[in-house]
């Protein structure tokens, strides 16, 4: 008899509602891995508009829990770092009595894992979003040395770059200035091209999806791997010791 989809186990994403990169956590995931989404209201990019997102952070994550899934994942990198990581986690397991992640600490981890404390900051955020960004992650002992990329509006705006954008912006990075580069945002489209990045420029890139996805591997206790996805997700990188803490 065939096993069920998600017979290894099943994963609550929530995620902006605007976004147009809800599936990458499911492409990227490995086999026997499900992910189920709800969508959080956000149509414009502003810091007050990521903060309006978790207003009925309970409602939404009730939703999940309806599904029975095994973790809940807070999808939006700027959310979780404004609101604070430890908040939206403790308001979702409070809500439902399921333990959650955040992308924010999925970043960090991730970076921790790669020994990487130089960023190139790529992201789509309006200024005052990425200003928030670096002094998070200056606070958090990363040094972010360069930014690229271009600003959005919208949600919808951001998820509709062109791959090539991603490439012009890592391509005109210098590599000896910084030891990984950071593409920030769930809702921009780039797991397809990781690997190509990561060749562009000779150093491992983190995306906000990819870095999302092995926390959440981790917390359900599954290996970290899923090949074609960047150093991070690669056999090489899960055999990294770890320096984080699993929270």
């Amino acid at each position: 008899m065939a096993l069920g989809f998600g017979h290894r186990a099943r994963v609550g994403q929530l995620y902006p509602s605007g976004g147009l990169c809800d599936y990458e956590l499911q492409m990227m995931a490995p086999a026997g891995v499900q992910v189920v989404t709800t969508r959080m209201p956000f149509a414009a990019t502003s810091a007050a508009d990521d903060l309006a997102m978790i207003r009925d952070l309970e409602r939404n994550a009730l939703l999940l829990a309806d599904a029975e899934v095994d973790l809940i994942a807070f999808n939006c990198t700027a959310a979780s770092l404004l609101a604070g990581p430890e908040v939206v986690t403790a308001r979702i397991t409070a809500a439902t009595g399921i333990s959650a992640v955040t992308t924010i600490d999925a970043v960090e981890q991730a970076l921790l894992a790669l020994d990487a404390r130089r960023i190139a900051l790529v992201n789509p955020y309006p200024p005052e979003v990425e200003e928030h960004e670096i002094s998070y992650l200056a606070d958090h002992g990363f040094t972010v040395v360069a930014t690229a990329g271009p600003a959005c509006a919208t949600p919808t705006e951001q998820g509709a770059i062109p791959h090539d954008t991603w490439r012009r912006e890592v391509g005109g990075l210098d590599p000896a200035a910084i030891d990984a580069v950071l593409i920030s945002c769930a809702g921009v489209q780039t797991a397809e091209i990781i690997g190509e990045l990561e060749d562009l420029c000779g150093l491992p890139v983190v995306t906000s999806n990819q870095a999302l996805l092995r926390l959440v591997l981790l917390h359900l206790g599954l290996e970290p791997v899923s090949p074609d996805y960047g150093r991070l997700l690669a056999a090489r990188a899960a055999a990294l010791p770890a320096t984080e803490v699993v929270r």
